[in-house]
């Protein structure tokens, strides 16, 4: 007596695709039958005749036919995010007002201009600056289901700005903004890309924990100014992006100091060297010094940044530094 002895048995009766488990053991037979609550009362007739076959084989001694709830299906994996996308660059910042924005979109500027295949996605939902610092605001068209990013100046963009009117406030909770942030990663056909540039929210909340996990950034690059203020919070940053385990590319010092367009004369408004630092303090790669100069604030609001605006000012130079290195950091 063996369980295929046992399933012989119960062929005649149709309910083989039904069977979940056969116990044989000295004579005792075990059977257990997959049915929903409704289903048993229905087959309950069945299963005191196969209960009844069983006990008539030779050699039983015992047999048990039993009703087991039916498993749920297994659930789908969900569809793999970003799957044609090499790298993911989340550029982020512990407090907001460090010019993050500014480094992400210039950044992915000067790798697009290494010849890489480069999107940039504003992740910032209540404070969308994309649009304006890339000049266009033109609404995205949908198909075949897929939001079709725009693109300017050889980079794919998508920002919650280009689906909502610039003067309208998002007055959203939590659950509005990570739906918004998933449609942005999972519903945009960003296509074939060597790197996708993640322009985070300011701070270490949901928003930037979710979209740690699920973007799965290959590095992280913190922007800070020299301040402390700044310092204290983009090691926070830092921090954040440990308990996810994305590993830290660097801190980039943003703002370092300012040169007098007319005198030449140098000002650390901010003090100066306080990434640098706190990049050699915690163990992390010192990315560079941009400096604070009119053309960056012209550029931005011109929708043409510096980088391409003013390609060999100091801070255009500092931007084409830092992508360099990024791409170096990723091996890209």
């Amino acid at each position: 007596m063996n369980e295929n002895d046992v399933r012989a048995a119960l062929a005649p009766f149709g309910m083989n695709g039904r069977i979940d488990g056969v116990f044989v053991k000295d004579g005792l037979v075990q059977v257990s039958l997959t049915a929903t609550r409704e289903e048993a009362a229905r087959l309950e007739p069945m299963r005191r005749d196969m209960a009844a076959a069983l006990g008539d084989m030779p050699g039983v001694k015992n047999a048990t036919v039993m009703f087991t709830a039916a498993k749920a299906p297994e659930p789908e994996a969900p569809p793999a995010l970003l799957k044609e996308v090499a790298h993911v660059v989340a550029v982020a910042s512990g407090k907001g007002g460090v010019g993050k924005s500014t480094v992400a979109t210039n950044l992915a500027l000067a790798l697009a201009a290494g010849g890489l295949r480069v999107g940039l996605l504003d992740a910032d939902i209540y404070g969308p600056s994309l649009p304006t610092m890339l000049g266009s605001h033109a609404k995205p068209e949908v198909r075949d289901g897929l939001i079709e990013p725009l693109e300017r100046f050889g980079v794919k963009m998508m920002s919650i700005g280009l689906l909502v009117p610039p003067e309208k406030a998002l007055v959203w909770r939590g659950p509005m903004v990570m739906g918004a942030l998933n449609q942005m990663l999972g519903q945009v056909n960003w296509g074939r890309l060597d790197v996708l540039v993640v322009d985070l929210p300011p701070g270490t909340g949901d928003a930037q924990l979710t979209l740690a996990q699920k973007a799965k950034p290959d590095g992280a690059v913190i922007v800070s100014t020299p301040q402390d203020v700044a310092l204290i919070d983009a090691r926070r940053g830092t921090q954040m992006f440990a308990q996810v385990n994305v590993p830290v590319l660097g801190i980039v010092e943003n703002m370092s100091y300012f040169c007098c367009p007319n005198c030449g004369h140098r000002a650390e408004i901010f003090g100066h060297g306080g990434a640098r630092a706190e990049a050699e303090k915690i163990g992390v790669p010192f990315l560079g010094e941009i400096p604070l100069e009119l053309a960056v604030r012209e550029s931005g609001d011109a929708g043409r940044p510096v980088i391409l605006a003013a390609p060999q000012s100091a801070a255009a130079l500092a931007f084409t530094a830092l992508g360099a290195r990024v791409r170096g950091a990723l091996g890209a």
